[in-house]
């Protein structure tokens, strides 16, 4: 694939971009973005053929990699037989889809409710929670980020939650994060324990006959790749088992591959009730989202009339996008390529960068889903300013590799289709920048 001819003066991206696009979390006056005219595999190109090794998955979200030819095939069939259709009707391609992610779910669990993205998908999971306990609270993390919905936002523990607080009946709870620990534990045993006993004590604060349900990322993304320590989701689901309250698990960013399982939870010793998914379902080619739902839970509205619905729930172009992933994704390996290259590269190689560099407090994740935490001072754990932060991202852009950076962290996520070769292209990029970075400390 080429880059496409320069366009005329006036009509070119940025131009366009800047007199008439609205962008999201951002002050709109200083905005210079990116332009990307293309992609394939794991890499993008701007208008002027500049090539960029996407170690960000754009927002964690590419996983079978750009321009997938069995997903772009799939998406172009379905055009030609039907591109839309009102969601009361079945169709094929829904079905499939279905089908598809169901085998993958847990036994028990075998209805899905499509939606556009994971926003609302948690903003569903969390509607079907509450009315099929008849409860009200939802009890989620401070270090979470569940979307941009009414629900979703305020169920967030971030920054975004608090100028978006309309909703009611949310509260919020400490998760594990041994680096930073809120319970002052000395290792991961000590986390779990105290996590657990916090967790513990805000339910019965808070009344545990009050609780629908505990919604977690199973692991936090947005907040730092926060893999909870063995024990934590296990004894998460006994708590909620004793007080009658559902689980629900956002694997809206770590689903399908991205953690080397179909599932991140697949890796931890837990059942959930419902879960959120979007992302790499179909790696964002066409917008989708849904709520895996266990059997107990879908029969509640076997006669009960379910109170939520959207015109483009289980959209056709969608449906077919997800279908071509999953298939594709099984047939090629591409889920065993992401837990093989995250356990022989990608976290070798991080763990020697941070050998190497002070300026890495803490290398964790597994897959393609990592995070390097970059301090001032590794006795003090100070993290890095955002002006290094920029250092940070323009090295890697000036290097040609495209990375997501959050707070103080580099997170290193690129697609599940990522080569060894990639990675080592992008770990050499990583150790200049970061030596750039040691040099301006």
């Amino acid at each position: 694939m080429t880059p496409p001819a320069t366009p005329p003066p006036g009509d070119d991206a940025l131009t366009l971009d800047r007199a008439h696009v609205f962008h999201s979390w951002s002050a709109q006056g200083a905005l210079a973005p990116l332009t990307i005219a293309g992609g394939l595999g794991c890499e993008v190109w701007d208008d002027a053929g500049r090539r960029y090794l996407d170690f960000s998955s754009q927002l964690v979200n590419i996983n079978i990699g750009h321009q997938h030819p069995r997903v772009v095939a799939a998406i172009t069939e379905q055009a030609g037989l039907l591109t839309t259709i009102a969601p009361g009707h079945a169709h094929l391609a829904r079905g499939r889809a279905a089908q598809r992610i169901t085998q993958h779910a847990p036994d028990g669990m075998n209805k899905v409710f499509f939606t556009n993205g994971g926003a609302d998908a948690n903003e569903n999971a969390i509607r079907m929670a509450r009315l099929h306990t008849g409860r009200d609270k939802i009890v989620s993390g401070y270090r979470s980020y569940h979307g941009n919905t009414g629900a979703a936002v305020v169920a967030t523990g971030d920054w975004r939650r608090v100028p978006n607080e309309y909703a009611s009946g949310h509260v919020h709870a400490f998760t594990p994060y041994l680096y930073r620990s809120d319970f002052w534990a000395q290792d991961e045993a000590q986390e779990c324990e105290r996590a657990l006993a916090h967790l513990h004590r805000v339910l019965q604060c808070e009344g545990p006959s009050s609780v629908a349900a505990i919604l977690l990322e199973t692991i936090p993304g947005t907040a730092g790749v926060l893999t909870p320590p063995p024990g934590y989701l296990a004894g998460v689901r006994e708590l909620a088992d004793r007080y009658g309250i559902l689980i629900i698990l956002d694997e809206v960013m770590v689903g399908f591959g991205r953690t080397g399982q179909w599932f991140a939870f697949d890796g931890f010793d837990v059942r959930p009730d419902l879960v959120s998914f979007a992302k790499g379902v179909n790696s964002g080619y066409v917008p989708a989202g849904g709520v895996i739902i266990s059997d107990e839970i879908a029969a509640t509205f076997d006669e009960r009339v379910f109170p939520g619905g959207l015109t483009y729930s289980g959209h056709p172009l969608a449906m077919a996008a997800i279908v071509g992933t999953l298939d594709a994704m099984a047939d090629e390996g591409i889920v065993e390529n992401a837990r093989r290259v995250g356990a022989e590269a990608i976290g070798p190689g991080l763990a020697a960068l941070a050998e190497k560099h002070p300026s890495i407090g803490e290398v964790r994740g597994l897959g393609v889903f990592w995070a390097l935490e970059l301090v001032r001072d590794r006795e003090t754990r100070e993290p890095v300013s955002p002006q290094s932060m920029v250092i940070v991202r323009d090295g890697c852009l000036a290097r040609g590799l495209l990375p997501f950076t959050a707070d103080n962290r580099i997170h290193v996520v690129p697609p599940c289709v990522v080569t060894t070769d990639e990675v080592a292209t992008a770990l050499a990029v990583y150790d200049e920048v970061l030596t750039t970075l040691e040099e301006s400390l």
